[in-house]
């Protein structure tokens, strides 16, 4: 199965696609889509879109995760991440893939071991768990951990039915 990690932002949107067989994963693919800081909103969304819509193309995928909002000390970052994160929900449920979606701090857990790890714990336990993989950035390696988890996820709902 070809799982597409996302990690949502209006600047920059991580994205990272794995194939996981069980247990195992393999990297596919990672990249960070960036929009214009100097554009209007609605310009950006709508790039955000395009992008991700060109990705799905060249990469199709089985199914994707996204990571959950967190709540910024300033009010109008978080609207603008909500509205980032609706339109690459929306993306990826037009192009027909379940999307899961997990905390930040639950991806950090299944992961790095720790809710609370910081950015690059988690960047190196994702080189660790995809050896081989070139990781675009913090984004990316936010978006594979999405992916990774979600992975786990998928395992072990089919695990239990049969325990």
């Amino acid at each position: 199965m070809r799982i597409l990690g996302l990690d949502p932002g209006l600047g920059t949107t991580g994205w990272g696609l794995i194939e996981a067989d069980g247990n195992r994963l393999r990297h596919v693919a990672n990249g960070q889509i960036k929009t214009d800081s100097a554009a209007p909103l609605p310009r950006r969304l709508a790039h955000l879109a395009d992008q991700l819509d060109a990705l799905l193309a060249d990469h199709p995928a089985d199914g994707a995760a996204v990571e959950e909002v967190f709540v910024n000390k300033n009010p109008q970052s978080t609207l603008k991440l909500g509205q980032a994160r609706g339109v690459v929900i929306m993306v990826a449920a037009r192009a027909g893939l379940d999307v899961g979606e997990y905390a930040a701090r639950l991806v950090k857990k299944a992961v790095v071991g720790n809710g609370n790890a910081d950015k690059v714990q988690v960047h190196a336990m994702i080189a660790r768990l995809l050896p081989g993989a070139a990781i675009c950035g913090p984004d990316a390696a936010d978006a594979l951990a999405v992916a990774v988890t979600h992975a786990h996820h998928l395992a072990s709902q089919v695990r239990l039915p049969r325990a």
